[in-house]
This record gives structure tokens, C-alpha cells and sequence, in this order.
């Protein structure tokens, strides 16, 4: 069933202080359905990352309401708006963010370990989301050992191992060249086909349009366009009409 999980509404944020203090975000109005993966594009500076890191738990705004998977993060803690983010997010970073002297399947197992999730069943599920990515025979590889596009492989079993309904990815393929940047936008569009999951990528790369089913546009902090992408599922007449051959 598709249902929204992230939603921002009339959603603020102010950065810095006194005569530096510059207003990122406007109003935004934005929600990441189940069962798709939808691009947020926009120029440096027009306030993408700081919206991502708005929907991820990792900034609060300074107006406006998040919800993630329907719950309110208004008010919450940080310990609580934490264990939000560790139980519905998933972050793909343009960096990878691996842990050098972790393995493969340690870097992913870290995810469920931080959720206090130790026992051999967390092993076994980091070594189903490796497997999900293609890595089965690299487990045991060091990062170092690793190709760019096979670490960020690794990123996104771990951003998957917690089964998290909302997958955010801040320029997954910037550091890729366009081989390995498209096997890994195929690789989040196959996820993002799953109904459990919604996917939101962050990117400046014209390249990935064709994978997605939405593209948003943001400018001066401000949402100013949205459109289908080629990736978007056909409405029941158009599926019919294909059917039918006309």
C-alpha cells in the first residue's frame, strides 16, 4: 500500500546568528511515498542538503512539521528523535562513510548494533543485505580493498540491513563514474520498488533523471517545480491502453 513516509510541512530553518543569519529553507511543502524514488535537484545553495537533513532527524526546523512514517518529530528529544532516526532512515552519502578498519559485513552489522540488535541474527541479516547489493563474495573485504561503487554498494546494505522505510541519499553517484553511478542508481531504483521503502536522492547529475519516478525542484529554499520522471509507474489507463496495443 503506498503511504507517505517522510512529509514536510510549511517546514522553516534559520542558519546562523545575528548578521550572518540566512533563512535555508522557506515554507517547504515536500512527501516521499512508499514505492518511489524521487530526485531533489536544485543549484548549490538552494537549500537541498539542509532539507535532507531536515527529513533525516539530523536538524530540527526552526518552523513548520516532519513526520517520519507518520510520527510528528516536533518536541521529541534528541535521544528520541535519535531512535527515530535509526529505526525509520537510511543514508547513502556521497563519501561512503565506512569505517576503514571495519569489514564489509561489520560496517553493515554497526547499524543493527547501535539499535542494540547483537546476537548472531543481526550478523545474519547484514550478510542478507550484502547479498541483496551483489557484495557476497566481498564480506570480508576492508574498504580499502574495495572500488568506489562496491563501497557505496556497502552504504546502502547498511542503509537497508534496519529495514528502514525512508532511504535518503545525498549524491550517491558524485564520486562515481557513470558505469558504477548507474549500476547504483538501478540498485536504489530496485529498492525503491519494494513497497516498504521510499527513496529521496539528492543530486546535481542529469544523468540519473531516467531512474526516477519523481523529480523535485528546489531554488533559494523555496520547492518551485515538480514533474514525473521516466521512472514513474504508468496510471491504470495507460497501463490498459498498453495492453490493449493502441
Amino acid at each position: 500500500m503506498i503511504r507517505p513516509v517522510l512529509e514536510a510541512r510549511g517546514v522553516a530553518k534559520f542558519l546562523g546568528e545575528g548578521a550572518g543569519k540566512v533563512q535555508a529553507l522557506k515554507g517547504v511543502n515536500l512527501t516521499l511515498q512508499s514505492g518511489e524514488l524521487a530526485l531533489l535537484m536544485g543549484p548549490s545553495g538552494s537549500g537541498k542538503t539542509t532539507l535532507l537533513s531536515i527529513l533525516g532527524c539530523i536538524l530540527t526546523p526552526s518552523d513548520g512539521v516532519v513526520r517520519v512514517s507518520g510520527q510528528p518529530t516536533t518536541d521529541l528529544r534528541p535521544e528520541e528523535l535519535a531512535k527515530l532516526r535509526r529505526e525509520h532512515i537510511g543514508f547513502v552519502f556521497q563519501s561512503y562513510h565506512l569505517f576503514p578498519t571495519l569489514t564489509a559485513l561489520d560496517n553493515v552489522r554497526l547499524a543493527l548494533d547501535v539499535r542494540g540488535e547483537r546476537s548472531g541474527k543481526a550478523v545474519n541479516r547484514a550478510r542478507e543485505a550484502l547479498v541483496r547489493v551483489g557484495l557476497a563474495p566481498r564480506m570480508h573485504a576492508y574498504p580499502r580493498e574495495l572500488s568506489g561503487g562496491e563501497q557505496q554498494r556497502v552504504a546502502i546494505a547498511r542503509a537497508l540491513v534496519g529495514d528502514a522505510a525512508a532511504i535518503l541519499a545525498d549524491e550517491p553517484t558524485a564520486a562515481l563514474d557513470g558505469e558504477n553511478g548507474s549500476s547504483i542508481m538501478a540498485m536504489l531504483s530496485e529498492i525503491a520498488k519494494d513497497p516498504r521503502h521510499g527513496v529521496l536522492v539528492v543530486t546535481h547529475d542529469p544523468r540519473i533523471l531516467p531512474f526516477a519516478s519523481r523529480i523535485i525542484r528546489i531554488e533559494d529554499g523555496l520547492i518551485v517545480g515538480e514533474e514525473a520522471g521516466v521512472g514513474a509507474a504508468p496510471t491504470p489507463v495507460a497501463k490498459a491502453r498498453s495492453v490493449a496495443g493502441t
